[in-house]
């Protein structure tokens, strides 16, 4: 059994103080104790706030200028309808993972998924921290973990995960907890596309059929602001004949981290 436990860290965030005048009005409106920008708005037609009694919308007619400009310290959001609020969004959709009851003869698996997203950020890190799987009580037993990718090998005790697409190891069985039949896993998938977003796995994770686990460890990273990014974590396990019996358990804790 494998559960899930979310915590999301952000570090450095540098706050700015908004000032949101009717556009067309030229006011300070984005302001630091050092700097100012008097004129954040260009353009005919296009209107930050446009509100009723009722209602409001942001209006892009006439835009002159949407994009990301960015240098290696700086970078600037373009457009209308352009969020001014810096965040960290991170959501785990697994809550638990039964792989059933192992085998000497037969690699378990499992999978879970995750998703992240970091707006007006030089990137973020998705760390696991977290120890392989073990038992309770005295005398508890963990999981042996390869520190570098290492293909499944079944009657050896092994645990380990990647964040690709793989094809199901041969000796996992073919139906019931811990299954897997034609592929196991899925790679990252960029939503809306690769133009938006750029989350990708970390080294040693992003080894097709490969596995390793070392508590601490990146496992998926963007290396600048992106939209949303999902991810599959595979999971292996192996026992050998000296493995200890026992129910084995490991609540997975998963760490990201967004610089801004």
């Amino acid at each position: 059994m494998v559960s899930w436990k979310r915590i999301i860290s952000v570090i450095a965030v540098l706050a700015s103080v908004w000032l949101a005048p009717p556009a067309v009005v030229w006011a300070a409106q984005s302001s630091s104790s050092n700097y100012s920008i008097d004129q954040a708005f260009f353009g005919n037609g296009g209107e930050l706030n446009a509100c009723s009694s009722n209602y409001c919308a942001k209006q892009s007619s006439g835009e002159l200028t949407v994009g990301n400009p960015q240098g290696t310290d700086y970078q600037a959001r373009a457009g209308f309808n352009v969020n001014r609020e810096e965040y960290l969004q991170f959501v785990v959709n697994t809550s638990s993972i039964d792989v059933g009851i192992l085998d000497t003869s037969e690699t378990h698996v499992g999978t879970a998924t995750f998703s992240v997203k970091a707006y007006l950020a030089d990137g973020y890190q998705v760390t696991t921290e977290a120890t392989p799987p073990k038992t309770s009580g005295t005398g508890s037993h963990t999981f042996a973990t390869p520190g570098t990718p290492t293909a499944s090998a079944v009657g050896t005790e092994q645990f380990g995960i990647n964040l690709v697409a793989n094809t199901c190891p041969g000796t996992a069985p073919g139906s019931g907890a811990g299954s897997c039949s034609g592929t196991l896993g899925a790679d990252p998938v960029q939503v809306p596309d690769n133009s938006f977003s750029y989350g990708q796995v970390a080294t040693g994770y992003n080894t097709a059929d490969s596995y390793q686990y070392t508590n601490g460890d990146i496992i998926a990273e963007s290396l600048k602001s992106t939209g949303q990014t999902d991810f599959t974590i595979s999971y292996i396990f192996n026992i050998s004949n000296l493995t200890p019996a026992g129910a084995y358990h490991m609540t997975h804790v998963l760490v990201a981290t967004a610089t801004f």
